[in-house]
């Protein structure tokens, strides 16, 4: 079973990936890295080059392709907000939003040039991009976690959760 990690960019998920991924012995994917290695480009260029359904594409494609078992996979913010990508991801494991407050995402993500729907947007913007996925991620996550707290804690709480079911 893998293991999904979504929510708002600078919600945590490559953070707490690598901790749960250590904690339950899996592999650790970060789809954007998975993305760059596969493409060559860094996800910038890829957004500059290509522009930003071309980049959904290939995170639609990835997805399709880690179905091994035994991952943790931090997907991007906009990713599972896919209903086709939520069903693949469904079906070879499951999905923890990590909803995160969206001022504790801006003040990780305010700036970072890697970030190409954070670097030019306003605050104003970014928070509505956050209350149009909101609800999706609600949607398709299988569990949701209190992104709040300190990543510690949100392992231990995902480890809980999936103990349990």
């Amino acid at each position: 079973m893998n293991i999904y990690l979504c929510g708002f960019m600078g919600c945590g998920k490559t953070t707490i990936g690598k901790l749960l991924a250590r904690e339950f012995d899996y592999s650790f994917i970060d789809l954007d890295e998975y993305i760059t290695k596969k493409t060559g480009k860094s996800i910038p260029e890829i957004f500059e080059q290509h522009g930003e359904r071309y980049f959904r594409e290939l995170e639609s494609t990835s997805i399709s392709e880690l179905t091994d078992n035994n991952s943790v996979i931090s997907t991007g913010g906009g990713a599972l907000v896919s209903i086709s990508n939520a069903t693949k991801a469904k079906h070879h494991g499951r999905i923890i939003f990590i909803n995160t407050s969206f001022n504790i995402c801006y003040e990780r993500i305010a700036g970072d040039e890697k970030r190409p729907l954070a670097k030019n947007k306003s605050k104003a913007e970014l928070y509505e991009l956050y209350k149009k996925r909101l609800p999706y991620y609600i949607t398709h996550c299988d569990y949701e976690v209190d992104g709040n707290d300190s990543p510690e804690d949100i392992v231990r709480d995902i480890k809980k959760i999936l103990q349990t079911k």
